[in-house]
């Protein structure tokens, strides 16, 4: 792959010969007698800055839900968007001084919303004389300094990623994103920004980015033979020490991967998803890490280093622009090269400030744009759907999120080896206040359906591995003794279970007995009107979510994966309804499952 124009940050940006080495890591302050090394008892010199950070973006430039079609909000009543954001930036440059302040992303960008949506698919960036990405416009209008690549950068295919790449003033880094033939980066590894201070030498900072290995599954589609990416760890132990010998007084990581040391997918790669703490543990020299990927909180956080006891500070801001990191550090000279004394973060709430009308203003026309998009009539329902009761009976518009991956998958297999298997179907309650109104269907209500941004693939599963998967799944439900009174509002989420993680299954019949233990729910599990074998062979068409082991259900992470797309799934629910014109229960809805105690329906 050719290197684009903004590689040399990473590849060859050793500044000027004459550079300080300052090999290993910063000795940890504590070792430090303040004053010594300075002679005559002059006041040590020291330096401050501060480095902004978001992460997960996804897409929002407003406080505005597309689906909804109005102001965003939640139950904490957060706000989203780079243009409160903005507004934060703007306070921190003020009180800091803009030259002593750095502003860095740790990935997910330009996917999540309608309006990420349209400008890569309805009015693509890539095309001759296309539009500039919002995300592009607004980050440059912000004036970052560095991106890290999210796992989302890659799911419109790498021509729309090199084009935002284009499009953005800054560069997008990924360290462990490496081009399949050389195995060189395929991006900027890195970037080195200098501060200046009052006393004449820089402080050199060095941004390090470092994005998720799930990409080489989840997008498997559109980086397969193109591109391959290594652990976060592995990277970093080649690029830290570096850095450091290039002269860099600060060695901050930009890191796509969430704190927990956790995984996903299984042992299908060999490689940790969530490893920013291993990387802060196992690779000396690191100051701080802007951790992303996992939409947690996490103000600050210190892991220590194994090698040399030195504490590193983590923080992530929560996803979608609802927090702004803060991290400050304190420098001191001490034997001619800065050293940082002390590291710390915080983060600062959206929804504290008001919309930068600079941001709001400048995007006023895409916003308009895609709000009329998402208003546009696809078709027409029969009848009024809801997912309210969905959670606990099973409901025609689950129903529609089933037969459309089910088709979707039948025709992806048609005429090749497993175009005869029977083709079953998951989908989970997201949403317990999604409808399709009865009469016009717009953009919004199909996609409101799916408010994730789950992709679909097709998994090969036995009959016996299908009953363990729902007896999983039917853990979801609170034990109830027959006769005892049913109360819907207690009855789910059993062990904090989350309604994205109760999957109903279409295209087989069976019955939850909810005052069974779990382990033993599933009763009359059936296959056109027969017991089911265990030994059959079904495809189950799944969410890549659920597929790469989200929510832990048995087998399906491990199982054979006979195809996979990148399309999200809400978009092909819009696309079918497009093609259909009309959304009619009568024809695809069936009951197909049912909570029962000893034989007698609950509802």
């Amino acid at each position: 792959m050719p290197l684009n124009r903004r590689t040399f940050l990473g590849t060859s940006a050793a500044a000027g010969a004459g550079v300080a080495i300052a090999g290993g890591s910063a000795v940890p302050a504590a070792a430090h007698g303040h004053g010594h090394g300075h002679g005559h008892g002059r006041p040590p010199k020291r330096y401050s800055f501060t480095v902004m950070g978001t992460t997960d973006l996804h897409g929002n430039v407003f406080n505005w839900d597309y689906f909804t079609d109005k102001e965003f909000d939640d139950k904490d009543h957060n706000d989203v968007g780079l243009a409160k954001i903005s507004t934060l930036v703007n306070q921190v440059r003020q009180e800091k001084g803009r030259a002593n302040t750095l502003m860095i992303d740790a990935g997910d960008t330009i996917q999540g919303t309608q309006l990420s949506y349209y400008y890569a698919k309805i009015d693509p960036i890539t095309a001759k004389r296309g539009p500039v990405h919002p995300m592009a416009q607004a980050m440059n209008a912000i004036g970052y300094d560095a991106a890290a690549l999210g796992n989302h950068e890659f799911n419109y295919g790498i021509p729309v990623l090199r084009k935002f790449e284009e499009q953005c003033d800054f560069p997008l880094l990924g360290a462990n994103a490496l081009d399949a033939k050389t195995l060189r980066p395929a991006f900027a590894p890195y970037v080195i920004k200098k501060m200046r201070t009052p006393h004449g030498r820089d402080v050199k900072v060095a941004i390090l980015g470092l994005t998720n290995p799930g990409i080489a599954i989840w997008d498997k589609a559109n980086v397969s033979g193109k591109m391959v990416f290594p652990g976060l760890e592995e990277q970093a132990a080649k690029f830290v020490p570096r850095l450091r010998s290039m002269g860099a007084d600060v060695v901050i990581v930009s890191a796509h991967s969430g704190n927990s040391g956790t995984s996903s997918y299984g042992d299908q790669i060999p490689y940790v998803e969530n490893a920013a703490g291993l990387v802060a543990e196992q690779v000396p020299g690191i100051d701080a890490i802007l951790v992303g990927h996992a939409h947690l909180e996490i103000p600050e956080y210190f892991v220590e280093n194994k090698q040399t006891g030195k504490k590193v500070v983590l923080s992530e801001p929560l996803k979608w622009g609802q927090r702004l990191t803060l991290f400050d550090f304190d420098l001191v000279w001490e034997k001619g090269r800065w050293v940082v004394e002390r590291a710390g973060s915080q983060v600062l709430n959206s929804n504290t400030v008001a919309e930068d009308r600079k941001i709001t203003r400048l995007l006023a026309d895409e916003h308009k744009k895609v709000v009329a998009y998402v208003n546009q009539v696809i078709g027409t329902s029969t009848a009024a759907m809801t997912t309210a009761e969905a959670a606990w009976k099973d409901e025609p518009i689950i129903d529609l999120i089933n037969v459309v991956q089910a088709e979707t998958v039948k025709a992806a297999l048609a005429g090749g080896a497993y175009a005869a298997l029977p083709v079953l179907s998951q989908a989970s309650c997201f949403s317990r206040t999604a409808q399709i109104p009865a009469g016009d269907v717009t953009i919004k209500d199909a996609a409101g359906l799916y408010p994730f941004e789950n992709t679909l693939e097709a998994r090969l599963l036995t009959g016996a591995q299908l009953k363990d998967y729902l007896e999983f799944s039917a853990r979801y439900y609170v034990q109830t003794a027959a006769g005892v009174p049913v109360d819907t509002a207690k009855l789910t989420n059993a062990g904090n279970t989350p309604d994205y993680n109760y999957d109903a299954v279409s295209g087989l019949t069976y019955e939850i007995d909810i005052a069974k233990p779990n382990g033993s729910r599933i009763v009359n599990l059936s296959f056109e009107g027969k017991p089911i074998d265990a030994a059959a062979q079904f495809v189950l068409a799944v969410n890549n979510y659920r597929a790469s082991g989200g929510g832990n259900f048995p087998h399906v992470a491990g199982a054979k994966q006979l195809w996979a797309n990148s399309e999200e799934i809400r978009n092909t629910i819009i696309a079918w309804v497009q093609a259909k014109g009309s959304v009619d229960g009568a024809q695809f809805a069936s009951v197909d499952w049912r909570l029962t105690r000893e034989g007698t329906p609950v509802f």
